[in-house]
């Protein structure tokens, strides 16, 4: 999906939005302030994505695992630690719609 791109360094996430090869809007998600990692399986018409949420504001943002760079993005979550391994194999092969997050909520 190249009007969507992600990248990452050892301090930052950039999300990266185009609109006809035009750069819309670039956002940086610092790693020391992600507090949760949630997975969305998709479907045959959708694609997976992912939710980060940090501690900056109550909404996620929302990384679509087909973006340019999304996989390797995933990988580095889970190389993190911040998406449980065991968890992320169940991930590759939940049901459509299936929401799967780390860490779990509390009780």
């Amino acid at each position: 999906m190249k009007w969507f791109e992600v990248s990452y360094d050892a301090e930052n996430i950039t999300i990266s939005r185009r609109k006809l090869l035009v750069l819309k809007s670039v956002k940086m998600i610092p790693w020391a302030r992600i507090i949760r990692i949630c997975f969305l399986a998709g479907d045959q018409i959708r694609f997976d994505e992912v939710y980060i949420f940090t501690d900056e504001r109550p909404e996620s943002y929302v990384i679509p695992l087909d973006a340019y760079d999304g996989l390797q993005l995933w990988n580095e979550i889970i190389k993190r630690g911040l998406f449980d391994a065991e968890l992320a194999i169940k991930a590759a092969s939940a049901s459509s719609d299936e929401l799967l997050c780390w860490p779990p909520e509390k009780e």
